[in-house]
Protein backbone atom coordinates (compact mmCIF):
# COMPACT_ATOMS: atom_id res chain seq x y z
CA UNK A 1 0.00 0.00 0.00
CA UNK A 2 0.99 3.42 -0.90
CA UNK A 3 -0.42 6.24 1.17
CA UNK A 4 -0.46 9.71 -0.77
CA UNK A 5 -0.90 12.54 1.55
CA UNK A 6 -4.68 14.17 0.79
CA UNK A 7 -2.88 17.49 0.62
CA UNK A 8 -1.31 16.68 -2.83
CA UNK A 9 -1.49 14.31 -4.91
CA UNK A 10 0.95 12.59 -8.24
CA UNK A 11 0.55 16.17 -9.72
CA UNK A 12 2.50 17.68 -7.24
CA UNK A 13 5.38 14.84 -7.86
CA UNK A 14 5.72 15.79 -11.70
CA UNK A 15 5.51 19.49 -10.87
CA UNK A 16 8.60 18.97 -8.72
CA UNK A 17 9.99 16.76 -11.29
CA UNK A 18 10.00 19.89 -13.66
CA UNK A 19 11.45 21.69 -11.19
CA UNK A 20 13.94 19.63 -10.66
CA UNK A 21 14.68 19.59 -14.85
CA UNK A 22 14.83 23.11 -14.20
CA UNK A 23 16.88 23.70 -11.41
CA UNK A 24 19.47 21.05 -12.21
CA UNK A 25 19.36 21.09 -16.09
CA UNK A 26 17.77 24.14 -17.91
CA UNK A 27 19.01 26.77 -16.18
CA UNK A 28 22.86 26.10 -15.75
CA UNK A 29 22.50 25.73 -19.53
CA UNK A 30 22.15 28.26 -22.57
CA UNK A 31 19.56 26.77 -25.28
CA UNK A 32 20.16 28.99 -29.03
CA UNK A 33 16.70 27.57 -30.22
CA UNK A 34 13.72 25.68 -29.13
CA UNK A 35 15.19 22.04 -30.87
CA UNK A 36 18.10 22.73 -28.80
CA UNK A 37 16.63 23.08 -25.52
CA UNK A 38 14.44 20.30 -26.33
CA UNK A 39 17.25 18.70 -27.21
CA UNK A 40 19.03 19.10 -23.95
CA UNK A 41 16.09 17.94 -21.99
CA UNK A 42 15.96 14.42 -24.01
CA UNK A 43 19.50 14.19 -22.93
CA UNK A 44 18.91 15.21 -18.99
CA UNK A 45 16.13 12.70 -19.07
CA UNK A 46 18.35 10.18 -20.54
CA UNK A 47 21.12 10.64 -17.74
CA UNK A 48 18.38 10.78 -15.05
CA UNK A 49 16.84 7.82 -15.88
CA UNK A 50 20.03 6.07 -15.73
CA UNK A 51 19.78 6.11 -12.09
CA UNK A 52 16.48 7.25 -11.21
CA UNK A 53 16.01 8.61 -7.71
CA UNK A 54 12.55 8.06 -6.59
CA UNK A 55 10.67 11.32 -5.00
CA UNK A 56 9.69 10.47 -0.86
CA UNK A 57 7.16 11.64 1.04
CA UNK A 58 8.55 13.68 3.77
CA UNK A 59 5.78 13.71 5.88
CA UNK A 60 4.19 10.50 7.67
CA UNK A 61 0.50 9.89 7.79
CA UNK A 62 -0.06 11.26 11.35
CA UNK A 63 1.58 14.29 10.66
CA UNK A 64 -0.74 15.44 7.70
CA UNK A 65 -3.53 14.04 9.33
CA UNK A 66 -2.62 16.54 12.34
CA UNK A 67 -1.94 18.83 9.64
CA UNK A 68 -5.76 18.65 8.42
CA UNK A 69 -7.01 18.98 11.71
CA UNK A 70 -5.22 22.19 12.43
CA UNK A 71 -5.99 23.77 9.86
CA UNK A 72 -10.09 22.32 10.31
CA UNK A 73 -9.69 24.22 13.72
CA UNK A 74 -9.40 27.54 12.10
CA UNK A 75 -11.63 26.87 9.54
CA UNK A 76 -14.25 25.90 11.67
CA UNK A 77 -13.62 28.91 14.58
CA UNK A 78 -13.37 31.57 12.24
CA UNK A 79 -15.73 34.54 12.88
CA UNK A 80 -17.94 35.21 10.23
CA UNK A 81 -18.64 38.77 9.53
CA UNK A 82 -21.30 38.45 6.98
Amino acid sequence: VHFTPTSASWVNLVERFFALISERWIKRNSHRSTRELEASIKGYLATYNDDPKPFVWRKTANQIIASIARLSDKINNKTNFC
